[in-house]
């Protein structure tokens, strides 16, 4: 729930196609961005966060809905859209990928409000999951620690900056991108780290 993580989507899905043909599976994992403060927007803030959708837009091609987006009193908490993708994850790990895209559309494209839990759930069948199964689980204690448990992984690396890609093998983890790139520059380094690995 980072706007360059929307504005990256079709590298990252091009990457995870690269990876999976080559018999690497994908974890995601919740960074967190933008949790708990509870406060709506600030004027100031919302304008801020207005003009970096345009230049993600300017750069990444990606579409966003600025007219009406981020409204008066919106809490904008990237919180119940990770605990989302976390849950996912836990019910039916293929499906996970699939709600990412979804979420990041509704939120960018359609200026849905995905800090509501009926909007995640219908999202949530939308990619595949059963819905009352999703529901349930949502909001529970275990999915609640879950996100957190991502969020803390994520803070515990350093890592502050969105979106970012790890390549794992035997327990070593390589930084393919810390924040935007196009794929004609990560498409090559994915393709030697996959051709180191193999191998290994």
């Amino acid at each position: 729930m980072c706007s360059w993580c929307w504005g990256f989507a079709p590298v990252a899905e091009a990457l995870v196609r690269q990876a999976q043909a080559a018999g690497v599976e994908l974890h995601l994992v919740m960074g967190g961005l933008r949790t708990g403060s509870g406060a709506a927007l600030e004027p100031n803030t919302r304008r801020y966060i207005l003009e970096h959708w345009q230049a993600v837009t300017e750069t990444t091609g990606q579409p966003f809905k600025l007219e009406g987006a981020l409204p008066d009193g919106f809490v904008y908490d990237t919180e119940p859209a990770c605990r989302a993708v976390v849950t996912a994850r836990s019910l039916a790990p293929d499906c996970a990928w699939t709600l990412v895209g979804l979420i990041q559309r509704a939120f960018y494209v359609e200026g849905r409000d995905v800090t509501q839990a009926s909007v995640l759930v219908e999202l949530a069948e939308k990619a595949g999951l059963p819905r009352i199964e999703f529901a349930g689980a949502f909001d529970t204690a275990e999915q609640h620690a879950a996100t957190s448990a991502d969020f803390t992984w994520v803070q515990d690396l350093g890592i502050a900056g969105f979106p970012t890609l790890l390549a794992e093998r035997n327990g070593q983890l390589a930084l393919l991108t810390n924040g935007y790139q196009p794929l004609s520059e990560l498409s090559p380094l994915l393709g030697r780290w996959l051709e180191r690995a193999a191998c290994a």
